[in-house]
């Protein structure tokens, strides 16, 4: 099957989902992130995917495919470059943090991030940040999509943590807040859109699978103990009920919204440093 714009977006997602899950799985004990964690317990054992080879494969995919796809390419490369800043090589960061630029990246939220500081003060960092253009727009939308990958995981803390100990048979999904539906005024955004929905896929799988562990158990439990407590459970339910359409509400209301008058002149991004990542 012929490549496609589409079908190598598809690509990238899927290759993100499975680092997550891959290296979250692999993770040392505490101390972990939250991701890190919750995957590590619930993904079960690594799924060596070579992920770095993978997106190898979508750059010269999306270079075949000419300037439509630059940004694909683009994104595979700032993958790349978050592969090797989680190796601590300095140098497959600068390069690939290079290349994604000059293919449109421009993401300057994500170069804010704090892993990323330590190479603000490198002449080469320094040099391809100025090349970065997008719009306020754009640059509003950067900012959202990072703190709503935050909240995500905040969202999927807060799940597990209420779902413990639950006596029903129900299952809860996370609720996900909408993807933006703007046309973006440059396509570097879509490639942090991707990695939203890569976060949002991640956790998801996660949160299901611990769910219908809990169900199953709570099932085989109700058939062999004759003290099982049906009406704790019933009342468990009802609750989780109440919580899942709240935080349905809540995701529904986090929804990007474009700020009147947000400018759509493109213009170089905010000097370094002049602001810090989401909280």
């Amino acid at each position: 099957m012929a490549d496609t714009v589409n079908s190598l977006a598809a690509r990238v997602h899927e290759l993100l989902v499975a680092h997550l899950a891959d290296s979250a799985a692999a993770a040392a004990p505490p101390p972990q992130d939250f991701l890190s964690s919750l995957a590590s317990g619930l993904f079960g054992v690594p799924l060596r995917v070579d992920v770095a080879a993978g997106l190898q494969d979508v750059v010269a995919r999306a270079t075949a495919l000419g300037p439509a796809a630059a940004w694909l390419a683009a994104a595979a490369h700032a993958g790349l470059a978050g592969l090797a800043l989680t190796r601590g090589q300095a140098e497959p960061v600068l390069r690939h943090l290079d290349a994604a630029v000059a293919a449109g990246y421009n993401d300057c939220v994500a170069l804010h991030a704090g892993p990323v500081l330590p190479l603000h003060h490198d002449p080469r960092f320094r040099a391809l940040y100025q090349r970065i253009r997008l719009t306020e727009a754009d640059l509003d939308e950067f900012f959202w999509l990072h703190r709503e990958m935050r909240a995500a995981v905040r969202d999927a803390q807060d799940a597990t943590v209420d779902n413990i100990d639950r006596l029903d048979t129900g299952v809860s999904p996370l609720a996900q807040v909408p993807m933006p539906t703007r046309q973006p005024d440059t396509p570097g955004v879509l490639i942090t859109r991707i990695d939203l929905a890569a976060t949002q896929t991640a956790l998801q799988e996660a949160a299901v699978k611990a769910e219908f562990g809990r169900s199953s158990g709570n099932t085989a439990l109700g058939l062999i103990d004759d003290t099982w407590d049906y009406s704790h459970a019933r009342r468990d339910a009802r609750h989780a009920d109440d919580r899942d359409e709240r935080r349905r509400r809540a995701a529904e209301a986090r929804a990007f919204t474009e700020r009147p008058g947000a400018g759509r002149v493109i213009l170089a991004a905010p000097p370094l440093g002049s602001f810090t990542y989401p909280a």
